[in-house]
Protein backbone atom coordinates (compact mmCIF):
# COMPACT_ATOMS: atom_id res chain seq x y z
CA UNK A 1 0.00 0.00 0.00
CA UNK A 2 1.33 3.43 -0.92
CA UNK A 3 0.79 5.02 2.49
CA UNK A 4 3.65 2.96 3.98
CA UNK A 5 5.95 5.51 2.34
CA UNK A 6 6.31 9.13 3.50
CA UNK A 7 4.58 11.80 1.45
CA UNK A 8 6.87 13.82 -0.83
CA UNK A 9 4.23 16.21 -2.17
CA UNK A 10 0.58 16.40 -3.14
CA UNK A 11 -0.76 17.05 -6.62
CA UNK A 12 -4.25 17.79 -5.34
CA UNK A 13 -6.61 16.47 -2.67
CA UNK A 14 -6.74 13.03 -4.33
CA UNK A 15 -3.26 12.46 -5.80
CA UNK A 16 -0.14 12.07 -3.67
CA UNK A 17 3.51 11.50 -4.57
CA UNK A 18 5.35 8.91 -2.49
CA UNK A 19 8.75 7.32 -2.82
CA UNK A 20 9.15 3.78 -4.18
CA UNK A 21 11.68 1.34 -2.81
CA UNK A 22 13.09 -1.86 -4.38
CA UNK A 23 10.38 -3.98 -2.72
CA UNK A 24 7.79 -2.15 -4.83
CA UNK A 25 9.15 -3.63 -8.09
CA UNK A 26 6.23 -6.08 -8.60
CA UNK A 27 3.69 -3.29 -8.18
CA UNK A 28 5.57 -1.04 -10.57
CA UNK A 29 6.03 -3.89 -13.06
CA UNK A 30 2.27 -4.42 -13.16
CA UNK A 31 1.76 -0.70 -13.84
CA UNK A 32 4.32 -0.62 -16.65
CA UNK A 33 2.86 -3.71 -18.30
CA UNK A 34 -0.63 -2.19 -18.13
CA UNK A 35 0.72 1.03 -19.69
CA UNK A 36 3.33 -0.10 -22.26
CA UNK A 37 3.01 2.76 -24.76
CA UNK A 38 6.17 4.63 -23.71
CA UNK A 39 8.36 1.55 -24.16
CA UNK A 40 6.70 0.63 -27.45
CA UNK A 41 7.26 4.13 -28.84
CA UNK A 42 10.91 4.47 -27.94
CA UNK A 43 12.06 0.87 -28.14
CA UNK A 44 9.49 -0.88 -30.31
CA UNK A 45 8.64 -3.45 -27.63
CA UNK A 46 6.66 -3.68 -24.38
CA UNK A 47 8.39 -3.49 -21.00
CA UNK A 48 10.79 -6.35 -20.26
CA UNK A 49 9.91 -8.79 -17.45
CA UNK A 50 12.46 -7.09 -15.18
CA UNK A 51 11.75 -3.53 -16.37
CA UNK A 52 10.57 -2.24 -12.99
CA UNK A 53 13.57 -3.63 -11.10
CA UNK A 54 15.87 -2.11 -13.73
CA UNK A 55 14.19 1.30 -13.51
CA UNK A 56 14.30 1.31 -9.70
CA UNK A 57 17.99 0.34 -9.64
CA UNK A 58 19.23 2.60 -12.45
CA UNK A 59 21.27 5.68 -11.62
CA UNK A 60 22.92 8.39 -13.77
CA UNK A 61 26.11 7.45 -15.66
CA UNK A 62 29.19 7.21 -13.48
CA UNK A 63 30.81 10.24 -15.11
CA UNK A 64 27.95 12.54 -14.04
CA UNK A 65 27.63 13.92 -10.54
CA UNK A 66 24.28 14.04 -8.76
CA UNK A 67 22.95 14.50 -5.23
CA UNK A 68 19.79 12.46 -4.71
CA UNK A 69 17.76 9.96 -6.73
CA UNK A 70 13.98 9.80 -6.43
CA UNK A 71 11.77 6.92 -7.61
CA UNK A 72 8.32 8.46 -7.19
CA UNK A 73 4.93 6.81 -7.37
CA UNK A 74 1.89 8.98 -8.06
CA UNK A 75 -1.10 7.61 -6.18
CA UNK A 76 -4.81 8.32 -6.30
CA UNK A 77 -5.83 8.09 -2.65
CA UNK A 78 -9.59 8.55 -2.65
CA UNK A 79 -11.54 8.02 0.58
CA UNK A 80 -12.94 4.52 1.11
CA UNK A 81 -10.95 2.99 -1.78
CA UNK A 82 -7.55 1.36 -1.97
CA UNK A 83 -4.75 3.62 -3.25
CA UNK A 84 -4.23 3.25 -7.02
CA UNK A 85 -0.94 3.84 -8.80
CA UNK A 86 -1.61 6.28 -11.66
CA UNK A 87 1.93 7.34 -12.59
CA UNK A 88 5.65 7.30 -11.98
CA UNK A 89 8.38 9.92 -12.03
CA UNK A 90 12.11 9.20 -11.76
CA UNK A 91 14.15 12.30 -10.91
CA UNK A 92 17.77 13.12 -10.06
CA UNK A 93 18.68 16.29 -8.21
CA UNK A 94 21.77 18.42 -8.88
CA UNK A 95 22.75 16.53 -12.02
CA UNK A 96 26.16 17.82 -13.15
CA UNK A 97 25.60 21.18 -11.44
CA UNK A 98 23.74 22.32 -8.34
CA UNK A 99 20.17 23.27 -9.15
CA UNK A 100 19.69 21.08 -12.22
CA UNK A 101 16.98 18.46 -11.65
CA UNK A 102 16.73 15.78 -14.34
CA UNK A 103 13.47 13.97 -15.09
CA UNK A 104 14.62 10.53 -16.26
CA UNK A 105 11.12 9.05 -16.64
CA UNK A 106 7.58 10.40 -16.38
CA UNK A 107 4.62 8.15 -17.19
CA UNK A 108 0.93 8.67 -16.46
CA UNK A 109 -1.58 5.84 -16.95
CA UNK A 110 -2.81 5.79 -20.53
CA UNK A 111 -6.47 5.77 -19.48
CA UNK A 112 -5.96 9.20 -17.89
CA UNK A 113 -4.40 10.89 -20.93
CA UNK A 114 -6.27 13.94 -22.16
CA UNK A 115 -7.83 14.69 -18.78
CA UNK A 116 -5.27 17.26 -17.62
CA UNK A 117 -3.84 14.96 -14.95
CA UNK A 118 -0.38 14.64 -16.50
CA UNK A 119 0.36 18.40 -16.58
CA UNK A 120 -1.01 18.78 -13.05
CA UNK A 121 1.25 16.01 -11.79
CA UNK A 122 4.29 17.46 -13.55
CA UNK A 123 3.64 21.00 -12.27
CA UNK A 124 3.34 19.72 -8.71
CA UNK A 125 6.63 17.86 -9.14
CA UNK A 126 8.26 21.00 -10.52
CA UNK A 127 7.00 23.13 -7.62
CA UNK A 128 8.29 20.58 -5.14
CA UNK A 129 11.69 20.49 -6.88
CA UNK A 130 11.86 24.29 -6.91
CA UNK A 131 11.19 24.34 -3.16
CA UNK A 132 14.18 21.97 -2.77
CA UNK A 133 16.47 24.32 -4.72
CA UNK A 134 15.90 23.41 -8.38
CA UNK A 135 16.81 26.20 -10.80
CA UNK A 136 16.38 24.18 -13.97
CA UNK A 137 14.36 21.11 -14.99
CA UNK A 138 16.05 18.94 -17.61
CA UNK A 139 14.98 15.86 -19.58
CA UNK A 140 15.38 14.02 -22.86
CA UNK A 141 12.58 13.24 -25.31
CA UNK A 142 12.91 10.95 -28.32
CA UNK A 143 12.63 12.77 -31.62
CA UNK A 144 9.43 11.66 -33.34
CA UNK A 145 7.53 10.92 -30.13
CA UNK A 146 5.16 13.68 -31.14
CA UNK A 147 2.80 13.50 -28.19
CA UNK A 148 5.63 13.74 -25.66
CA UNK A 149 7.38 16.50 -27.63
CA UNK A 150 4.18 18.58 -27.63
CA UNK A 151 3.56 17.89 -23.93
CA UNK A 152 6.96 19.18 -22.82
CA UNK A 153 6.84 22.15 -25.20
CA UNK A 154 3.51 23.23 -23.71
CA UNK A 155 5.06 23.04 -20.25
CA UNK A 156 7.79 25.50 -21.22
CA UNK A 157 10.75 23.30 -22.13
CA UNK A 158 13.13 24.35 -24.90
CA UNK A 159 15.63 22.27 -26.85
CA UNK A 160 19.33 22.60 -26.08
CA UNK A 161 20.82 19.99 -28.40
CA UNK A 162 20.26 16.55 -29.93
CA UNK A 163 22.05 13.31 -29.13
CA UNK A 164 22.06 10.75 -31.92
CA UNK A 165 22.46 6.99 -31.67
CA UNK A 166 20.96 6.54 -28.21
CA UNK A 167 20.05 2.82 -27.87
CA UNK A 168 16.63 1.51 -26.81
CA UNK A 169 16.29 -2.23 -27.36
CA UNK A 170 17.22 -2.77 -31.02
CA UNK A 171 16.63 0.86 -31.98
CA UNK A 172 18.96 3.83 -32.11
CA UNK A 173 17.08 7.01 -31.31
CA UNK A 174 17.79 10.70 -31.59
CA UNK A 175 17.12 12.31 -28.22
CA UNK A 176 16.27 15.99 -27.86
CA UNK A 177 17.80 17.40 -24.67
CA UNK A 178 15.29 19.86 -23.18
CA UNK A 179 15.57 22.41 -20.38
CA UNK A 180 13.17 24.65 -18.49
CA UNK A 181 14.64 27.53 -16.47
CA UNK A 182 12.76 28.07 -13.21
CA UNK A 183 14.54 31.23 -12.00
CA UNK A 184 16.53 32.43 -14.99
CA UNK A 185 15.20 34.43 -17.97
CA UNK A 186 16.62 31.90 -20.46
CA UNK A 187 18.97 28.93 -20.82
CA UNK A 188 22.18 30.95 -21.17
CA UNK A 189 23.28 30.74 -17.49
CA UNK A 190 22.87 26.97 -17.59
CA UNK A 191 24.78 26.51 -20.84
CA UNK A 192 27.58 28.71 -19.50
CA UNK A 193 28.17 26.03 -16.83
CA UNK A 194 27.33 22.80 -18.68
CA UNK A 195 29.37 22.43 -21.84
CA UNK A 196 28.03 18.94 -22.62
CA UNK A 197 24.55 20.35 -23.29
CA UNK A 198 25.62 23.18 -25.59
CA UNK A 199 24.40 22.96 -29.19
CA UNK A 200 26.93 21.34 -31.49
Amino acid sequence: MSTKHPLLFRVDELVAARRFDPADAPLLQAFLEANPEYFERIGGAPPKPDEAATELAERPPAELSWREHFNIGLWREAPDTAPALIGIAIVDSDLVIEGCWHVALFIIATALHGQGIAPRCYRALEQWAAAQGARWMRLGVVLGNARAEAFWRQLGFVELRRREGVPANDRLNTVRVLLKPLREPDVAPYLAQVARDRPE
